[in-house]
């Protein structure tokens, strides 16, 4: 096991410096209104908010495509459409480096709209625009599935660094595990669900009926995603704070070779009584 995921069994490691080893624990005094669970709910939004992007990292998913769909509806110019799903992306991109916001979704979305600007002006095809996401969305149904089956669940290897437990679960939180296996199993099924109703548009729709079922695809099987995915984790047992852990320990070593280093009070000289001779 890696400093992770191992279990912290000493008690004068995992300790706090100043809080002597077998006394009472010290913990903090509860919120008013809010029990366990209403904290565990709370952490949990939290770290899905986090981990998907929330309201603006949907707008950052949906509107390119959407952009795209709608000009090449009007005009059927690919080059138009394609440029103009380009700019939008790259306009919510540099949005986010200007208010130093998170960017990993919005350049997300501009790798996958690059991707399929260049597919779809190879081909001159205007449905190529989206077959790139298209093969993202299978591949990554078919990741969750497969990682859940090898018993190491694709959502909490994303999930488990934004609760700050790394993949202790694997090890030391069983009931955590159980909880990450259905929410990837969740994921795996919706998104291959998704890819049976685009592949066959695909082959048989033409540009603009492929490109409103999309659209109109996009934000439902994530939200059903992200909704089984906080059901399952609410009723999971608390992620193990690693970081934590490691920082108690630390202080814990810390403290100690503070004390073995500190020397002991020093002993009075006095004389020595030599042996006593009878007279």
């Amino acid at each position: 096991m890696t400093s992770f995921d191992r279990p912290t069994t000493d008690p004068e490691a995992s300790a706090p410096a100043d809080h002597p080893v077998g006394a009472p624990a010290v913990t903090a005094p509860p919120v008013p209104g809010a029990g366990p669970d209403a904290a565990g709910r709370q952490v949990t939004e939290a770290a899905l908010f986090e981990a998907f992007g929330g309201l603006r990292g949907l707008v950052e998913t949906v509107l390119p495509g959407l952009l795209f769909v709608a000009i090449f509806t009007v005009d059927k110019d690919l080059h138009v459409s394609a440029i103009a799903a380009l700019a939008v992306s790259l306009v919510l991109c540099v949005v986010r480096l200007v208010r130093r916001d998170t960017v990993k979704h919005a350049f997300s979305g501009v790798f996958g709209v690059a991707f399929g600007v260049v597919f779809a002006m190879m081909t001159g095809n205007a449905k190529d625009f989206y077959l790139p996401g298209m093969l993202y969305t299978l591949g990554l149904a078919l990741a969750y599935i497969v990682t859940t089956l090898a018993g190491v669940p694709l959502i909490g290897l994303i999930l488990g660094p934004v609760f700050k437990e790394n993949l202790s679960w694997r090890t030391r939180n069983p009931g955590r595990k159980k909880a990450y296996a259905k929410a990837s199993w969740a994921w795996g099924l919706i998104l291959l669900g998704k890819c049976l109703i685009l592949f066959p548009l695909y082959w048989w729709a033409d540009t603009t009926q492929l490109g409103w079922v999309l659209v109109a695809l996009k934000i439902p099987p994530f939200l059903l995603a992200v909704y089984l995915t906080w059901v399952f984790l609410v009723k999971a047992p608390a992620p193990i704070d690693v970081f934590a852990e490691m920082e108690a320990q630390e202080k814990a070593e810390e403290a100690l070779r503070e004390r073995l280093a500190t020397p002991g009070p020093p002993v009075a000289d006095r004389p020595q009584e030599g042996p006593r001779h009878r007279r």
